[in-house]
C-alpha cells in the first residue's frame, strides 16, 4: 500500500465494503461481473481523491464513504464501455471483462454501474453534487465519442488531444475534489482550488499513462505497450513526433495512425524518443503537478494535505 492509501485506511476499508454491498443484484451475472472488477484492484485514485480531500477540508461525517463509492462506480461503468469500443482484452494484467464474458454482458454490467451510481447519488439528497456528477458523466461520455473521432486521424492537433484527456480522465478527478469540497462545506474559492487540483491532476495522469503506453514495461502496466497506436489513437508522443521529428519519422507516425497499426511498433517507440516526444509529454506532465500543487496552499498542514501532494507526486513518478 502506498503511504498516501494509508492516510486513509480505514475510510478506503468502508468504501471497498459499500461497493460489495451496493453490487448486490438478482441477477447473477451482474453480480459475477461485478465481483471481478473489484476484485481486480487498480489504483482507485478517485475515490481516494474524495476521502483525502473531504478530511483534508475538514469534513467529519460518513457521506464521503458513499460519494467515493459512486464515483468509483462511474469510473468502472466507462472502463467497461471504453474496453469493449476499443476491443481491448487485457486491463491490469488480466482478461477484460468483455474479453471474459463477451461485449453484451460488459456493456449492460456498465449501465447498470451508472444507474446504481445515481441511485445512490439520489440517497445523497445533495443537489450540488448531482448536479456535479450528472454534468460529469455527460463530459466523460463526450469525450469518448470525440476520441472515437479523432481515431486513425493523424491531424489532430495538441489542444484537440488535451480536450479529450480533459473530458475523459480530468473530468472525473475534477468532479471526485469539488465533490468532496462540497461535501465539507468549502466556500466557493476554495471549492474552486480543489476542482482544479483534480482537474490538473488528472490530466498530469493521463498524460503519464499516454507517454508510458510507448515507454513502459508490459507487465507492470497490465497492458500490451503500443495498444493506442494499434487503436490509432494520436495522443501526445505522437502528435508531437508528426510535428518535430524529420520527415521520415513524421510520415512513419502518420501512417501507423492512419492504418490503426502497430507493426513497426520498434521503429516509431525509437523515433518518438530521440525527436524528444515523451520527454515533452513528461515535462508537460510535471507542469501539471505543479499547478495541481499550487491549488492546495489555502488547506491545513496535516496528513490529508500531505497524502494529497505524494498523491500528485506519484502521478508523474510511476512506471504503471
Amino acid at each position: 500500500m502506498l503511504p498516501f492509501h494509508q492516510v486513509a485506511a480505514d475510510d478506503f476499508a468502508a468504501v471497498n465494503q459499500q461497493i460489495i454491498d451496493q453490487l448486490h443484484s438478482d441477477v447473477p451475472l451482474v453480480e459475477n461481473i461485478g465481483y471481478y472488477l473489484v476484485e481486480a484492484g487498480g489504483k482507485r485514485l478517485r475515490p481516494l481523491l474524495v476521502l483525502l480531500c473531504s478530511r483534508a477540508a475538514g469534513y467529519a461525517g460518513n457521506a464521503h464513504i458513499t460519494l467515493a463509492a459512486i464515483i468509483e462506480f462511474i469510473h468502472t461503468a466507462t472502463l467497461l464501455h471504453d474496453d469493449v469500443v476499443d476491443t481491448s482484452d487485457m486491463r491490469r494484467g488480466r482478461l477484460t471483462a468483455n474479453a471474459q464474458w463477451g461485449n453484451a454482458p460488459a456493456v449492460l454490467v456498465g449501465d447498470f454501474l451508472y444507474s446504481r451510481a445515481f441511485q445512490m447519488m439520489v440517497a445523497l439528497k445533495d443537489m450540488d453534487i448531482m448536479s456535479i456528477l450528472s454534468d460529469t458523466t455527460n463530459t466523460i461520455a463526450e469525450g469518448e465519442v470525440q476520441q472515437l473521432v479523432n481515431a486513425g486521424d493523424p491531424a489532430v492537433s495538441e489542444a484537440n488531444y488535451l480536450s479529450v484527456i480533459h473530458k475523459k480522465t480530468g473530468a472525473l478527478f475534477e468532479a471526485a475534489c469539488e465533490t468532496a469540497a462540497v461535501l465539507a462545506g468549502c466556500s466557493a474559492d476554495e471549492r474552486e482550488s480543489l476542482k482544479l487540483y483534480g482537474r490538473h491532476l488528472g490530466s498530469a495522469f493521463q498524460l503519464v499513462d499516454d507517454a508510458l503506453d510507448y515507454r513502459g514495461n508490459p507487465e507492470e502496466l497490465g497492458k500490451n505497450v503500443g495498444d493506442d497506436l494499434a487503436e490509432g489513437k494520436p495522443t501526445l508522443p505522437l502528435i508531437y513526433a508528426m510535428a518535430n521529428g524529420t520527415e521520415e519519422q513524421a510520415a512513419l507516425v502518420k501512417e501507423a495512425i492512419e492504418q490503426k497499426n502497430s507493426e513497426k511498433l520498434t521503429e516509431i517507440v525509437a523515433a518518438i524518443e530521440s525527436c524528444g516526444a515523451l520527454d515533452y509529454t513528461f515535462e508537460r506532465a510535471n507542469k501539471e503537478v505543479e499547478l495541481a500543487l499550487e491549488k492546495l496552499e489555502f488547506l491545513p498542514n496535516g496528513e490529508h494535505k500531505a497524502a494529497l501532494r505524494q498523491l500528485a507526486e506519484f502521478s508523474v513518478a510511476r512506471t504503471k
